[in-house]
């Protein structure tokens, strides 16, 4: 009788504690690393996934461009480019002379025509644009901008903007004043009124006035630096005798021969804590390619080409 009190008195008092100990497990605090998932180890052997700190980044991070100014003589480049100008064109003969060998040289230019010049010539000015170059406006009959009146400048920059358009297709952006002439005033129109950026020169041969091929191509290379705009002229055939050296030594300084347009989107804030631009790499001539078929103009159109004495 005793035994089995004694048996039911501790499965009653097992009964009683039962509750209290579960809560007082339920209260401990759960091991660190309870619920986590398992540790990864990094190994030793693998190659890291970041780089060291203080390790130099290996993406350059390029300079922001210059805010768009009003006219431009030249531009603040990081590499070696170059705008190469041709002015007064087309010519049914020169300018087809100097479309065959910028093609040759694989070489982009800008070409400031002349109004009344695309109208007689439009198929060169589809080859142009067909070839990369890019279209500049140089007004309809060559005036100084700046002597003009008001309905005159009008006239002259609306009249050639609608006959690129119609021979080509293609819109100017930039124009050249002929002979440089301009003003604060003109420029602001041409600016706001016509959205045309005026584009000046940094280099100038004088080719309109000293008429000799070896005088052009030795000025050109002896003053072209990064960033320059060179000015010419592609109705001199003095000029176009002069191209064959000065596009070889450009290339062979390490020159890249881009359109204005192309240049001003690459040119940067100068001023103290700006780097100089780079030297030019040496130019290595591709394997020469199979010749492609040459355009020709039509007997109609070999004659007539306006010849301006000056820019």
């Amino acid at each position: 009788m005793n035994q089995t009190i004694r048996s039911f008195l501790a499965v009653a008092f097992a009964f009683l504690l039962w509750p209290g100990m579960a809560t007082a497990k339920a209260q401990l605090p759960a091991r660190p690393d309870e619920g986590l998932p398992p540790a990864v180890f990094p190994n030793p052997t693998a190659p890291s996934a970041a780089p060291p700190l203080n390790q130099p980044s290996a993406v350059a991070i390029p300079a922001p461009p210059a805010p768009r100014k009003p006219t431009y003589n030249s531009c603040n480049v990081e590499g070696t480019s170059i705008a190469l100008t041709f002015d007064d064109g087309p010519h049914p003969k020169h300018t087809t002379r100097l479309l065959d060998m910028l093609k040759e040289r694989g070489v982009k230019a800008t070409f400031y025509v002349i109004g009344q010049n695309v109208v007689q010539y439009p198929e060169i000015m589809q080859r142009m644009v067909a070839e990369g170059h890019e279209i500049g406006h140089h007004t309809y009959t060559h005036p100084a901008l700046n002597k003009c009146s008001s309905a005159k400048l009008t006239e002259e920059i609306t009249k050639t903007n609608d006959a690129i358009v119609q021979s080509c297709g293609a819109r100017p952006t930039t124009i050249r004043p002929p002979y440089g002439a301009t003003n604060a005033l003109v420029n602001k129109r041409l600016n706001e009124e016509f959205g045309l950026t005026v584009v000046m020169w940094s280099v100038d041969p004088q080719d309109w006035k000293i008429r000799k091929a070896s005088h052009v191509s030795n000025h050109i290379l002896q003053n072209t630096k990064s960033g320059s705009i060179v000015l010419a002229h592609d109705i001199h055939p003095s000029t176009i005798d002069a191209m064959p050296a000065v596009l070889d030594g450009l290339l062979s300084k390490g020159h890249q021969f881009v359109t204005v347009s192309e240049l001003i989107a690459l040119d940067r804030p100068s001023g103290p804590g700006v780097p100089p631009p780079t030297n030019p790499t040496p130019y290595q001539p591709a394997p020469a390619a199979a010749p492609s078929p040459q355009v020709y103009l039509s007997p109609s159109t070999t004659s007539g080409a306006t010849d301006f004495r000056a820019r």
